[in-house]
Protein backbone atom coordinates (compact mmCIF):
# COMPACT_ATOMS: atom_id res chain seq x y z
CA UNK A 1 0.00 0.00 0.00
CA UNK A 2 1.20 3.32 -0.53
CA UNK A 3 0.43 7.01 0.08
CA UNK A 4 -2.36 8.65 -1.75
CA UNK A 5 -0.98 12.21 -3.67
CA UNK A 6 -3.01 15.18 -4.18
CA UNK A 7 -2.28 18.16 -6.58
CA UNK A 8 -0.38 20.80 -4.49
CA UNK A 9 -2.08 24.18 -6.14
CA UNK A 10 -0.48 25.86 -9.07
CA UNK A 11 2.52 24.02 -9.05
CA UNK A 12 0.59 20.87 -10.69
CA UNK A 13 2.62 18.85 -8.67
CA UNK A 14 0.69 15.49 -7.34
CA UNK A 15 2.54 15.50 -3.63
CA UNK A 16 2.02 12.48 -1.19
CA UNK A 17 -0.31 13.02 1.41
CA UNK A 18 2.69 12.52 3.80
CA UNK A 19 5.76 15.15 3.20
CA UNK A 20 9.14 14.16 4.56
CA UNK A 21 10.49 16.50 7.14
CA UNK A 22 13.74 16.92 6.97
CA UNK A 23 14.17 18.03 10.87
CA UNK A 24 14.10 14.64 11.64
CA UNK A 25 17.77 14.45 10.30
CA UNK A 26 19.13 17.41 11.68
CA UNK A 27 21.52 15.27 14.10
CA UNK A 28 23.47 14.77 11.05
CA UNK A 29 23.44 10.97 11.22
CA UNK A 30 23.57 9.17 8.21
CA UNK A 31 22.15 6.21 9.09
CA UNK A 32 19.30 6.86 10.96
CA UNK A 33 18.90 9.31 7.53
CA UNK A 34 19.07 6.55 5.90
CA UNK A 35 16.40 4.97 7.87
CA UNK A 36 13.90 7.63 7.25
CA UNK A 37 14.28 7.87 3.81
CA UNK A 38 13.80 4.15 3.24
CA UNK A 39 10.68 4.16 5.13
CA UNK A 40 10.14 7.30 2.66
CA UNK A 41 10.21 5.36 -0.40
CA UNK A 42 8.77 2.23 0.63
CA UNK A 43 5.42 4.27 1.32
CA UNK A 44 5.56 6.43 -1.67
CA UNK A 45 6.94 9.92 -0.28
CA UNK A 46 7.67 12.06 -3.31
CA UNK A 47 8.13 15.59 -1.84
CA UNK A 48 10.64 17.06 0.87
CA UNK A 49 10.69 19.33 3.15
CA UNK A 50 14.26 20.46 4.20
CA UNK A 51 15.74 23.72 5.94
CA UNK A 52 18.99 25.02 6.76
CA UNK A 53 17.32 25.36 10.00
CA UNK A 54 17.65 21.23 10.33
CA UNK A 55 20.91 21.23 11.60
CA UNK A 56 22.90 18.86 9.65
CA UNK A 57 19.88 18.24 7.32
CA UNK A 58 20.55 19.10 4.00
CA UNK A 59 23.91 17.42 4.21
CA UNK A 60 22.99 14.12 5.27
CA UNK A 61 19.48 13.95 2.47
CA UNK A 62 21.56 15.34 -0.25
CA UNK A 63 23.66 11.97 -1.12
CA UNK A 64 20.45 9.99 -0.85
CA UNK A 65 18.39 13.00 -2.78
CA UNK A 66 20.77 12.72 -5.83
CA UNK A 67 20.41 9.57 -7.39
CA UNK A 68 16.45 10.00 -7.43
CA UNK A 69 16.16 13.75 -7.34
CA UNK A 70 13.86 14.06 -10.92
CA UNK A 71 11.02 11.83 -8.86
CA UNK A 72 11.04 13.77 -5.77
CA UNK A 73 9.50 17.55 -4.88
CA UNK A 74 11.89 19.40 -3.05
CA UNK A 75 10.92 22.43 -1.17
CA UNK A 76 13.66 24.50 0.77
CA UNK A 77 13.70 27.74 2.90
CA UNK A 78 15.66 30.58 4.19
CA UNK A 79 14.99 32.64 7.39
CA UNK A 80 17.40 35.41 5.97
CA UNK A 81 16.11 38.87 5.36
CA UNK A 82 19.07 40.46 3.19
CA UNK A 83 18.88 39.60 -0.74
CA UNK A 84 23.32 38.94 -0.26
CA UNK A 85 22.30 36.40 2.20
CA UNK A 86 19.02 34.97 0.90
CA UNK A 87 21.26 33.80 -2.49
CA UNK A 88 24.59 32.80 -0.69
CA UNK A 89 22.40 30.57 1.64
CA UNK A 90 19.94 29.09 -1.63
CA UNK A 91 23.42 28.52 -3.21
CA UNK A 92 24.56 26.42 -0.24
CA UNK A 93 21.53 24.49 -0.05
CA UNK A 94 21.57 23.57 -4.00
CA UNK A 95 25.18 22.72 -3.32
CA UNK A 96 24.43 20.43 -0.23
CA UNK A 97 21.28 18.77 -1.69
CA UNK A 98 23.33 18.05 -5.15
CA UNK A 99 20.99 19.63 -6.94
CA UNK A 100 21.17 22.80 -9.50
CA UNK A 101 17.42 24.05 -8.44
CA UNK A 102 14.27 23.51 -5.85
CA UNK A 103 10.91 23.27 -6.70
CA UNK A 104 10.50 25.54 -3.95
CA UNK A 105 12.05 27.80 -1.96
CA UNK A 106 10.02 29.14 0.94
CA UNK A 107 10.18 32.24 3.18
CA UNK A 108 10.71 30.22 6.55
CA UNK A 109 9.09 31.26 10.21
CA UNK A 110 6.88 34.26 9.00
CA UNK A 111 4.63 34.59 11.99
CA UNK A 112 3.47 38.42 11.89
CA UNK A 113 2.76 40.85 9.52
CA UNK A 114 5.63 43.07 11.11
CA UNK A 115 7.86 40.13 10.10
CA UNK A 116 6.95 40.37 7.09
CA UNK A 117 7.42 43.82 6.42
CA UNK A 118 11.30 42.78 7.79
CA UNK A 119 11.18 40.14 4.96
CA UNK A 120 10.05 41.54 2.14
CA UNK A 121 13.56 42.29 -0.04
CA UNK A 122 14.04 38.59 0.35
CA UNK A 123 10.94 37.24 -1.00
CA UNK A 124 11.14 39.53 -3.83
CA UNK A 125 14.95 37.98 -4.35
CA UNK A 126 12.91 34.94 -4.06
CA UNK A 127 10.81 36.10 -6.57
CA UNK A 128 13.77 36.94 -8.63
CA UNK A 129 15.49 33.18 -7.96
CA UNK A 130 11.95 31.68 -9.53
CA UNK A 131 12.36 33.65 -12.65
CA UNK A 132 16.49 32.62 -13.10
CA UNK A 133 15.17 29.19 -12.68
CA UNK A 134 16.75 28.55 -9.90
CA UNK A 135 13.57 27.13 -8.12
CA UNK A 136 10.20 26.70 -9.30
CA UNK A 137 8.02 28.29 -7.38
CA UNK A 138 7.95 29.95 -3.98
CA UNK A 139 6.09 29.87 -1.02
CA UNK A 140 6.08 31.20 2.49
CA UNK A 141 5.97 29.09 6.41
CA UNK A 142 5.15 29.76 9.39
CA UNK A 143 4.61 28.06 13.09
CA UNK A 144 2.77 30.61 15.39
CA UNK A 145 -0.33 32.09 16.26
CA UNK A 146 0.06 34.88 13.80
CA UNK A 147 0.74 33.30 10.95
CA UNK A 148 -2.43 32.87 9.14
CA UNK A 149 -3.09 36.38 9.22
CA UNK A 150 0.57 36.97 7.78
CA UNK A 151 0.18 34.33 4.97
CA UNK A 152 -2.91 35.89 3.80
CA UNK A 153 -1.14 39.45 3.77
CA UNK A 154 1.86 37.82 1.68
CA UNK A 155 -0.41 36.47 -0.64
CA UNK A 156 -2.12 40.01 -1.28
CA UNK A 157 1.44 41.33 -1.88
CA UNK A 158 3.21 38.59 -4.39
CA UNK A 159 2.47 35.98 -6.63
CA UNK A 160 3.53 33.01 -4.17
CA UNK A 161 2.80 29.52 -5.39
CA UNK A 162 2.31 27.88 -1.84
CA UNK A 163 2.01 28.03 2.27
CA UNK A 164 2.65 26.09 4.78
CA UNK A 165 0.92 26.52 8.54
CA UNK A 166 0.22 24.39 11.55
CA UNK A 167 -2.77 22.41 11.94
CA UNK A 168 -3.80 20.15 14.79
CA UNK A 169 -7.26 19.58 16.82
CA UNK A 170 -6.51 21.82 19.86
CA UNK A 171 -5.05 24.68 17.83
CA UNK A 172 -8.64 24.57 15.44
CA UNK A 173 -10.09 25.24 18.82
CA UNK A 174 -8.54 28.55 19.28
CA UNK A 175 -10.88 30.63 17.65
CA UNK A 176 -8.86 33.38 16.39
CA UNK A 177 -6.40 31.14 15.10
CA UNK A 178 -9.31 28.88 13.62
CA UNK A 179 -10.89 32.35 11.84
CA UNK A 180 -7.54 33.52 10.04
CA UNK A 181 -6.89 29.99 8.89
CA UNK A 182 -9.89 29.61 7.19
CA UNK A 183 -10.37 33.10 5.34
CA UNK A 184 -6.35 31.89 4.48
CA UNK A 185 -7.67 28.65 3.41
CA UNK A 186 -10.12 30.51 1.12
CA UNK A 187 -8.12 32.68 -0.47
CA UNK A 188 -5.73 29.96 -1.28
CA UNK A 189 -8.37 27.67 -2.85
CA UNK A 190 -9.42 31.21 -5.14
CA UNK A 191 -6.27 31.69 -5.98
CA UNK A 192 -4.90 27.86 -6.91
CA UNK A 193 -2.53 28.44 -4.09
CA UNK A 194 -0.93 25.10 -2.75
CA UNK A 195 -1.46 24.77 1.03
CA UNK A 196 0.60 21.91 3.06
CA UNK A 197 0.57 21.55 7.32
CA UNK A 198 2.66 20.72 9.58
CA UNK A 199 1.93 19.89 13.64
CA UNK A 200 0.04 17.12 12.75
CA UNK A 201 0.89 14.68 15.73
CA UNK A 202 1.68 17.70 17.85
CA UNK A 203 0.07 17.30 21.71
CA UNK A 204 1.27 19.91 23.84
CA UNK A 205 4.81 21.46 25.06
CA UNK A 206 7.23 19.49 26.50
CA UNK A 207 6.83 21.57 30.04
CA UNK A 208 9.32 20.47 33.01
CA UNK A 209 8.85 16.63 31.26
CA UNK A 210 11.46 14.92 29.93
CA UNK A 211 11.39 14.26 26.33
CA UNK A 212 11.08 10.94 24.72
CA UNK A 213 11.08 12.33 21.27
CA UNK A 214 13.17 15.00 19.40
CA UNK A 215 10.35 16.92 18.20
CA UNK A 216 10.22 20.52 20.16
CA UNK A 217 6.89 19.83 21.21
CA UNK A 218 5.42 16.52 22.68
CA UNK A 219 4.03 14.50 19.93
CA UNK A 220 1.31 11.74 20.44
CA UNK A 221 2.89 8.41 20.41
CA UNK A 222 -0.60 6.23 20.61
CA UNK A 223 -1.70 4.81 16.63
CA UNK A 224 -5.27 6.16 17.41
CA UNK A 225 -4.04 9.41 18.46
CA UNK A 226 -1.54 10.09 15.86
CA UNK A 227 -4.68 8.61 13.59
CA UNK A 228 -6.59 11.41 14.62
CA UNK A 229 -4.32 14.24 14.37
CA UNK A 230 -3.49 13.12 11.09
CA UNK A 231 -7.27 12.61 9.70
CA UNK A 232 -7.94 16.12 11.52
CA UNK A 233 -5.08 17.47 9.14
CA UNK A 234 -5.93 15.65 5.82
CA UNK A 235 -9.66 16.61 6.44
CA UNK A 236 -8.91 20.21 6.30
CA UNK A 237 -10.45 21.78 3.07
CA UNK A 238 -7.91 22.85 0.62
CA UNK A 239 -4.81 20.80 2.31
CA UNK A 240 -2.25 18.91 0.23
CA UNK A 241 -0.33 17.00 2.86
CA UNK A 242 1.16 17.63 6.17
CA UNK A 243 4.93 17.42 7.35
CA UNK A 244 5.97 14.28 9.16
CA UNK A 245 7.53 15.17 12.67
CA UNK A 246 10.96 15.37 13.48
CA UNK A 247 11.37 12.41 14.76
CA UNK A 248 12.30 9.04 13.13
CA UNK A 249 10.90 6.78 15.49
CA UNK A 250 7.26 7.85 15.02
CA UNK A 251 7.62 7.71 10.85
CA UNK A 252 5.82 3.87 10.78
CA UNK A 253 2.68 4.81 12.92
CA UNK A 254 3.01 7.87 10.87
CA UNK A 255 3.07 6.64 7.71
CA UNK A 256 0.58 4.01 8.51
CA UNK A 257 -1.84 6.63 10.10
CA UNK A 258 -1.61 8.47 6.44
CA UNK A 259 -2.06 5.02 4.05
CA UNK A 260 -5.40 4.33 6.35
CA UNK A 261 -6.75 7.61 5.99
CA UNK A 262 -10.81 8.21 5.42
CA UNK A 263 -12.10 11.79 6.02
CA UNK A 264 -13.39 12.89 8.96
CA UNK A 265 -16.97 14.01 9.31
CA UNK A 266 -17.53 18.23 10.62
CA UNK A 267 -18.97 16.03 14.05
CA UNK A 268 -16.10 13.72 14.73
CA UNK A 269 -13.77 16.63 13.77
CA UNK A 270 -15.80 19.07 16.46
CA UNK A 271 -15.21 16.03 18.72
CA UNK A 272 -11.94 15.90 18.29
CA UNK A 273 -11.29 19.30 18.97
CA UNK A 274 -13.47 19.28 22.11
CA UNK A 275 -10.91 16.27 23.03
CA UNK A 276 -8.28 18.11 23.48
CA UNK A 277 -10.00 21.92 24.18
CA UNK A 278 -8.43 22.26 27.92
CA UNK A 279 -4.95 21.14 26.92
CA UNK A 280 -2.26 24.12 26.30
CA UNK A 281 -1.03 25.29 22.93
CA UNK A 282 2.04 24.72 21.66
CA UNK A 283 2.75 28.03 21.01
CA UNK A 284 4.11 30.79 21.23
CA UNK A 285 7.03 29.04 19.63
CA UNK A 286 9.88 31.24 21.53
CA UNK A 287 8.08 30.20 25.10
CA UNK A 288 7.90 26.13 23.97
CA UNK A 289 10.33 25.42 21.71
CA UNK A 290 13.48 25.15 23.80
Amino acid sequence: MTLATRRLGRTEHHSSVAILGGAAFWTGDQALAEEGWRLAFEHGINHLDVAPQYGEAEVVCGPILEPVRDNWFVAGKTLRKNPDGVKAQLATTLERLRTDHLDLYQAHGVVSVEELDRRSDAIETMLAARDEGLTRFVGITGHDLGTPKAQLEALRRWNLDTVLFPVYPRLWGDSQYRADAEELLAYAAQHDVGVMTIKAVARKPWGDAEKSELTWYEPWTKPWAIERGIRFALSTPGVTGFCTPGDVSLLPAVLAAAEAYTPMSDEVRAEAIEAQIDAPLIFPIAEHAK
